[in-house]
């Protein structure tokens, strides 16, 4: 019996329409109940564009995680440093800005895989803190992330369509 070969690798712009497509993917699947349609459908025509991922890709304060079994991508996250941070702002801290996996990989390890690359980068570069936002409303990602130690320390509000929703602050001491 042969174990699925997983592969866990920094992005690059080569893996734009790749990861693109991913991204779009594993936000419909994580956000589309719950919401109303066309929230949804506002937030991917804003957030996952080529031009948008291209400038993320680019963007010296982030870097991009990928991690494929069997050679397909499944799921991805993006860690933020100081310049680039959403919220917090913090020089001695990493976000995880996003970390998605595609349903058909639930359960397999990615998300974990792809979280532990972000704790193994945040330490590597000497930060102190690693830190995200989750929607409240997300009940299996924020299990995950307390299962991994993080805890609430606040919360902002996050617009989505014509809704103000509210993202949890959720952080680690390394």
């Amino acid at each position: 019996m042969n174990t699925p070969v997983l592969e866990l690798r920094k992005a690059n712009l080569s893996d734009l329409p790749e990861l693109l497509a991913l991204a779009r993917a594993s936000f419909l699947q994580a956000f589309t109940e719950g919401n109303k349609p066309e929230n949804v459908q506002a937030y991917l025509a804003e957030a996952f564009t080529e031009a948008k991922l291209t400038k993320e890709l680019q963007e010296p304060a982030s870097i991009f995680f990928v991690a494929s079994l069997e050679g397909e991508l499944l799921g991805y996250t993006k860690l933020n440093l100081a310049d680039a941070q959403a919220e917090v702002q913090d020089p001695a801290s990493v976000e995880v800005a996003r970390l998605y996996t595609l349903e058909k990989a639930w359960g397999k390890g990615l998300g974990q895989r792809l979280l532990d690359a972000a704790f193994d980068f945040a330490r590597q570069e000497g930060k102190t803190w690693l830190w995200l936002g989750v929607w409240e409303h997300n009940a299996r990602a924020i299990r995950f992330y307390e299962k991994n130690g993080l805890r609430i320390f606040g919360s902002h509000p996050f617009p989505f369509g014509d809704e103000i929703q509210n993202d949890w602050l959720m952080r680690v001491e390394l």
